[in-house]
């Protein structure tokens, strides 16, 4: 036996443990945000046992189509387990079937001003960022926003599927910059 064999060894269990502890904890509905729109940390996927509503904090995936693709593209969102391999959001529900969105400058539901929500012509790395057109949430969909100004939402992408939806977010260690 050679003195590598030993460290060789405990290398190989501490991977284990590791890979045995994401994956666990992957299981157990723990997910860590590394993005602005939230607090950075440990976050747990909690069951929702009744509809969505307006003001609850989720996770949810989005649909893997070309405009999210674009979003991972120019590094909106990370690399995860939902459709088209994207990371779940975690976004607040502001709008619900049936309610009106209007955008413009900023986003109006039902004629009232959502707080923090004005629209940025470009992204950081001046990219133009189009607007959605607005319109009714139609039944399946969910209207979601982060009042982080940099937030990639539904300012435009538009209603989200709840088709998408995990749950709630909850924080369970988080640092808040």
């Amino acid at each position: 036996m050679t003195c590598r064999a030993p460290a060789v060894a405990i290398i190989g269990i501490g991977a284990t443990i590791m890979i045995g502890l994401v994956a666990g904890g992957h299981l157990g509905g723990l997910r860590i945000n590394l993005t602005p729109s939230y607090p950075l940390g440990l976050w747990r996927i909690a069951p929702l046992e009744r509809p969505a509503g307006v003001g609850d904090l989720i996770f949810i995936c989005p649909p893997d189509t070309p405009t999210f693709r674009q979003a991972a593209e120019r590094g909106y969102l990370r690399r995860g387990l939902c459709p088209g391999w994207l990371s779940p959001l975690i976004k607040t529900i502001v709008a619900t079937p049936g309610q009106h969105i209007a955008v413009d400058v900023a986003v109006t539901i039902d004629g009232a001003l959502l707080a923090a929500s004005a629209l940025r012509p470009t992204d950081a790395e001046g990219r133009v960022l189009v607007a959605h057109d607005g319109g009714a949430v139609p039944i399946g969909h969910l209207f979601v926003h982060s009042d982080f100004a940099g937030s990639y939402d539904s300012r435009y992408f538009g209603p989200i599927p709840v088709a998408g939806l995990l749950g709630l977010a909850h924080p369970v260690l988080t640092y808040a910059r």
